[in-house]
């Protein structure tokens, strides 16, 4: 066999699972056969000097079209780049997914197989073909990572390579976005979009036309995080919270003042609750007409009070609420719920209202994603979301094999009857597989979680090192060292963590690895089932890397709170043993019921949201290339000329005709975008009452187009009239122009931030409700 080929066994293993296990991946069998020509190519490319191999990759961008020859020798030349750059001669299943990146799928690599570098060779592979190409990661330190870690290869091969990060000037930005290839967090390139679609000026626009998105991590980018809306808002006034209400609330008790339902989704006051915030509020009707101002107050205030739990939902640090990224375990950095919600939850914890912001433009990860013509996405974890993939990206999976085979040993779940139960028998596990020296790694749910184990552990003399959102800085030294004997690793989400476990630790000492490879390897334990099977697999995913031994478990109860949000009709005749563990399999089937039904109702939720977002994102398609025109032509000075003939006379008498374009543009611009913004109002509060006004038997999605597309159209006339209208009343002196006098005036100051999911949408209800109703019929 020769150096790096794939083993016999690997081959048929890997086309005998696509057969069998893996019907939503595309065959990889016309990229293997390939395999061999580019080993052909090795030894003449390592016969070239560093000028003659980027001589080698600049003729390909020469090449009218890009099949077979051009994959086999932009894998080639990207094996003896990252051999001479890096030190690191990619395996051939690296290379299967170099070529499956090019030819736009989501290739499904396991964790350390080296999907970075796989995606910068696809990246120059996209750039020699004459495209820009943006790398798109999770967040922005893996961001300038990567870049950082790739930019001897880049430079290798003649591609030019850089960066994006919120502390980037505007003039660094366009410097990155002017190279080849860009990498950036999917945040950070979607805030310059927002920001490219305010500015009065061509000159001030950073990013040129999409073309190429690679993302890694692609399943948490494109279906995690899709529907979350990255928003730009203007200040408007300082964010205003009723401390009063929060005060009252907070001395309100569950069961007595108020309930909540079974999925935490909803709180509502019980006649005793409403009684006694009646009386603190000096006697007011809640639900008449002296009280219906302060009901909207009362019931923000108990959602935060009832349904968002510190340490679980957010943090609170350095004098702010922050929130958690619940499907990574991570700070979500400039990430709040809308408005009222914020304030609401800042007033509980006795905080300053944060700015009260009106949304100028926003746009979700979907719609962003959306504008690139070309889509290829990595991850580890890609199956499990294929059709999801299909059905919003038209985007195929291709399963890459290993390149050594996985020995990791996944035991069945142990699930026990309570949490406490549960809990016990977490740490009599992890004390039994400390005392033979093994590496363990813990994956829990929350910060809460995570710090009550590490107290527990404490307490029973082991020590342990914990990684959740509070000390999120040093993940990657903590995530590095998780591989040495004995240790023990207590953290959140491991998704988007981006730095492998070796198993003996960073060192790289030989006799440290062999130590822990005798032991059997890392040992991974999840505190509970993930709300996806995806999260499951990439905690699993940490061990077991290269064909390193390792293991994995999970514990599971019947109260958590995927069970309860899922299946909370537990079947009757379920009981503990002696040692408080439920062995019937009738346990098993049905925490695998209610993971399904959380993964049905998110998938629900998705296609719910898609469906309101997608009208919005063709409007403000529209709107743009009206907007765009007006950037880039005369066109608002030819409106206030023909319509305004006199004042504008008036202006350029007084001013050149630079200054002139720029007056005009400005006011045109500034009523486009704030009718823009009053409609995104508008869509909102139609989208608050939808389900309201659809007890009609009228659909939600009818009733949203119904309202929303007349509109839209009254938009673009509308702007026109009020720049008339301004520009008349504007004041032109020798010293200039006072905008600011007809009413058009931008917001002083602006930021970016992401939209969390509002927790009590109904959506989410009503997509649960349904996905239980459809397992329901399909059981019976």
């Amino acid at each position: 066999m020769s150096r790096g080929q794939l083993p016999m066994r690997t081959k048929v293993g890997s086309r005998l699972r696509r057969i069998i296990q893996r019907p939503a991946s595309v065959a990889l069998t016309k990229y293997e056969k390939l395999l061999p020509a580019i080993e052909a190519r090795e030894d003449s490319m390592r016969d070239l000097s560093d000028e003659e191999l980027a001589e080698s990759a600049a003729q390909l961008r020469l090449e009218a079209s890009f099949g077979h020859p051009q994959l086999i020798e932009v894998c080639a030349l990207g094996r003896e780049a990252a051999r001479r750059a890096l030190d690191e001669r990619p395996f051939d299943v690296q290379l299967l997914g170099v070529m499956g990146l090019l030819t736009g799928h989501v290739v499904q690599m396991a964790t350390g197989e080296g999907k970075t570098l796989a995606g910068a060779l696809a990246a120059c592979g996209y750039a020699l073909q004459g495209k820009r190409v943006h790398v798109i990661s999770v967040n922005d330190y893996l961001a300038r990572r990567d870049a950082e870690w790739m930019r001897p290869v880049f430079d290798l091969l003649g591609v030019s390579v850089d960066w994006v990060e919120p502390a980037r000037t505007h003039g660094e930005r366009r410097a990155a976005y002017d190279c080849e290839v860009t990498y950036g967090a999917v945040s950070e390139i979607g805030f310059d979009v927002l920001r490219d679609r305010l500015v009065t000026g061509a000159e001030d626009i950073v990013l040129a036309e999409p073309e190429v998105a690679i993302i890694d991590e692609a399943d948490s980018v494109l279906v995690d995080e899709a529907r979350v809306p990255l928003v730009m808002a203007g200040s408007v006034d300082a964010g205003v919270a009723d401390e009063e209400v929060a005060k009252i609330v907070r001395r309100l008790r569950l069961g007595l003042h108020y309930e909540t339902d079974s999925d935490g989704k909803n709180a509502w006051l019980t006649p005793a609750g409403a009684s006694v915030v009646e009386k603190a509020l000096g006697g007011i009707e809640l639900y008449g007409h002296t009280g219906s101002e302060r009901l909207a107050s009362v019931n923000v205030a108990l959602h935060a009070h009832a349904l968002l739990t510190r340490d679980v939902d957010y943090l609170v640090r350095d004098g702010k609420v922050q929130l958690i990224n619940a499907s990574r375990g991570r700070v979500a950095e400039l990430q709040r719920w809308p408005d009222g919600l914020q304030a609401a939850v800042e007033a509980k914890e006795q905080l300053p209202a944060s700015d009260r912001g009106e949304i100028l433009d926003s746009i979700t990860v979907q719609a962003l994603i959306a504008r690139y013509p070309t889509v290829a996405g990595m991850t580890g974890t890609a199956v499990a979301v294929a059709e999801t993939l299909r059905e919003f990206y038209r985007l195929e999976v291709a399963v890459i094999p290993p390149n050594t085979d996985n020995v990791r040993v996944d035991e069945p779940d142990r699930i026990f009857a309570s949490p406490s139960d549960k809990l016990r028998a977490i740490v009599a596990e992890i004390r039994r597989v400390h005392e033979l020296g093994r590496p363990i790694l813990v994956g829990t749910q929350d910060v809460a979680e995570s710090e009550e184990l590490a107290e527990k552990l404490v307490k029973a003399s082991l020590e342990v090192t914990v990684l959740n959102a509070r000390n999120d800085a040093e993940e990657a030294e903590i995530i590095a060292e998780a591989g040495k004997a004995s240790a023990i690793t207590v953290s959140t989400q491991m998704a988007g963590r981006g730095t492998d476990i070796k198993l003996g630790g960073s060192s790289g000492d030989e006799s440290a690895w062999q130590g822990v490879v005798d032991l059997g390897g890392l040992y991974v334990i999840g505190t509970a089932r993930y709300p996806s099977s995806r999260l499951d697999d990439q905690l699993r995913g940490r061990a077991g890397r290269q064909g390193d031994p390792g293991g994995s478990v999970f514990f599971a109860s019947l109260n958590d709170e995927l069970v309860l949000a899922g299946a909370p009709d537990v079947p009757q005749g379920i009981r503990p043993d002696e040692n408080d563990e439920v062995t019937d399999p009738a346990a098993q089937r049905h925490l695998n019921h209610a993971q399904r039904v959380v993964e049905g109702a998110n998938l629900e939720i998705h296609r719910n949201t898609w469906r309101y977002t997608r009208l919005i994102e063709r409007q403000r398609a529209d709107l743009l290339k009206f907007r765009d025109e007006v950037v880039r032509t005369e066109l608002a000075a030819e409106l206030l000329a023909t319509e305004a003939e006199e004042h504008y006379v008036e202006l350029t008498e007084k001013f050149d005709d630079a200054t002139a374009s720029r007056v005009c543009r400005e006011i045109l611009l500034y009523h486009v975008d704030q009718l823009w913004s009053d409609h995104l109002a508008f869509l909102a509060d139609v989208r608050e009452s939808i389900h309201l006004r659809a007890l009609g038997r009228e659909t939600p999605i009818d009733e949203f187009h119904r309202a929303a597309i007349p509109e839209f159209h009254k938009i673009i006339s509308e702007a026109r009239s009020r720049a008339v209208e301004s520009f008349t009343k504007a004041e032109i002196t020798d010293g200039g122009i006072d905008l600011g006098a007809s009413g058009v005036a931008r917001p002083t100051s602006t930021w970016t931030y992401l939209v969390h999911d509002n927790p009590f949408d109904s959506d989410a209800e009503q997509a649960l409700k349904k996905v239980r109703g459809m397992l329901r019929k399909k059981r019976t």
